[in-house]
């Protein structure tokens, strides 16, 4: 089995070929790196609070 060059090292990697870890990690083209976090949508909790001042 070759192994491959993305691997952090741990020996445990399982990446696609789109560059995705098994870990979470994704392939930048020079290192695996954490993937961001998804920021929530702003929007929504607006929409909240202009409903709860609506409410009778």
């Amino acid at each position: 089995m070759n192994e491959d060059p993305r691997c952090c090292g741990s020996g445990t990697c399982i990446i696609d070929p789109a560059g995705r870890c098994w870990c979470g990690q994704q392939w930048d083209g020079q290192k695996m790196s954490a993937v961001p976090a998804v920021q929530p949508d702003r929007a929504e909790p607006m929409a909240l609070a202009s409903a709860k001042e609506q409410a009778p």
